[in-house]
């Protein structure tokens, strides 16, 4: 109520401020809910890992047949695409996640200029119903979100300094054919960050149930060991290229990251560690009970 007395006047309402008010609410809230996994696990990178030592059994060095051009169909999609080094994974998997950190951040802007992209019918920007291989989907270019995109791939590739993997941004292709499939993808980061932050963050909890603390210590090896096991895994083969038959649609462009790591969440139930993800309360990627 002070801000609207103070502001308000002949050019600028009583309602005008609220808007304002309210729009700024909306994005901090936002913020609080997408960008703090992302946050969280560039802390768990840096305080499990190192890209100059190398724990043992804990290297995130990662490659493959399907990495060296062999393998075809869905052999090559299982598996990992790339060939890094430890110290380089370490580095791909921190840009990858400070690249989403900087989306995320700037979503209410890329939101606005996604909606104008898609409503842009001016020449050369009409859309066109394309099978896209999921199905029919409308192919139309996204200059405005393009070029937004390619600012903040800028900024933080200068904050990197060395940027590592591929530099495409799919936009108005048939990986990412509109403005929309476009928001819809960077908002699922949090959706696939959220349930491994919060099941790290409940594994110290857990294992001060006496019921638990022996199957933790005599199945899985203590509390770090669960939550190094869960974060290397992650950050090898949720970074490696994979989740394609091809480098167009995985390997390291700016697109096939999000690839990889959905990828990997459709094979957690695959995992040793997958009755730790049970026993924290994970029902799915998509639970909201759990991800709450």
């Amino acid at each position: 109520e002070k801000l609207i007395q103070k502001y308000r006047g002949r050019h600028l309402s009583k309602s005008d401020i609220e808007n304002c008010l309210y729009s700024i609410g909306d994005n901090d809230s936002y913020l609080g809910g997408n960008r703090r996994p992302i946050d969280t696990m560039i802390r768990l990178l840096t305080k499990y890992f190192s890209p100059d030592k190398i724990e043992k059994g804990y290297s995130l060095a990662i490659g493959g047949a399907s990495a060296a051009g062999g393998g075809a169909g869905s052999a090559a999609k299982k598996g990992p695409r790339l060939t890094h080094s430890h110290g380089r994974q370490f580095h791909f998997v921190l840009q990858s996640l400070m690249l989403w950190r900087a989306v995320t951040h700037d979503m209410f802007r890329l939101w606005v200029l996604a909606e104008q992209d898609l409503l842009d019918q001016s020449k050369g920007n009409a859309y066109s119903l394309t099978n896209t291989g999921q199905g029919l989907n409308r192919l139309q270019n996204c200059p405005r979100v393009h070029a937004a995109m390619r600012e903040i791939l800028h900024g933080v590739q200068q904050k990197v300094g060395v940027w590592i993997g591929s530099s495409v941004i799919h936009l108005g292709d048939k990986n990412v054919p509109n403005a929309l499939m476009f928001i819809d993808k960077y908002t699922q980061v949090s959706r696939i960050l959220n349930p491994i932050v919060l099941c790290i963050v409940q594994i110290p909890q857990l294992y001060k149930r006496e019921s638990l603390k022996r199957l933790f210590d005599e199945q899985f090896g203590g509390v770090e060991k669960i939550i190094k096991d869960i974060l290397c895994d992650f950050f090898k083969h949720g970074f490696d290229g994979g989740g394609a038959d091809n480098f167009f649609d995985a390997g390291s462009c700016i697109d096939g990251r999000l690839t990889s790591a959905w990828n990997w969440c459709s094979q957690l139930q695959t995992k040793p560690f997958y009755p730790i993800f049970k026993l924290a309360g994970f029902t799915s990627f998509d639970g909201t009970e759990f991800q709450e």
